[in-house]
């Protein structure tokens, strides 16, 4: 069981990238919201589509910068996948109805919440991701910052 409340993992492949986002989606049993924070090439979209598959998730999970979501269904739970990338400002932020998906009872996901500030509420978990220092590996840091990320996060099962 992970720590509820930080958890950080300095070397992970893309294998184990994927395995921990699907361990994380199968530990939210309500809805979530999952900032995914990092550089680019840092894994934020390969984080989404193990998470997407932890879910049962079987089409293909493209990330959403051009469309800037990309909505999911899965055994009744719905899940917005966002990518501000794009966005240059609050207003274009506020044109695509975020705030309507984060306040209903959807899992949503969001690539460059930094684009969002000010307009996103505060996050349940924050995974902050980044290139570690052998080429194809990551490093991964989870944060709870609510109650629910906290049970979230205290519900990961990794063996």
């Amino acid at each position: 069981m992970i720590e509820p409340f930080v958890w950080v993992e300095p070397k992970l492949t893309e294998s184990k990238l994927l395995l921990l986002a699907a361990h994380l989606a199968q530990a939210i049993d309500e809805r979530t919201i999952i900032f995914l924070s990092g550089p680019l090439g840092a894994g934020k979209t390969t984080f989404a589509r193990g998470f997407l598959r932890g879910l049962g998730i079987t089409e293909r999970v493209k990330s959403p910068t051009y469309a800037l979501v990309e909505p999911y269904e899965c055994d009744g739970k719905m899940v917005m996948h966002f990518d501000l990338y794009r966005l240059q400002n609050r207003q274009e932020v506020e044109n695509i109805g975020i705030r309507d998906d984060l306040a209903a009872a959807f899992i949503c996901l969001v690539e460059w919440p930094e684009r969002g500030e000010g307009i996103l509420p505060v996050p349940d978990i924050v995974c902050e991701l980044a290139e570690g220092t052998t080429m194809h590996l990551r490093c991964v840091r989870l944060e709870a910052l609510t109650d629910c990320g906290r049970r979230v996060l205290g519900n990961i099962r990794l063996d």
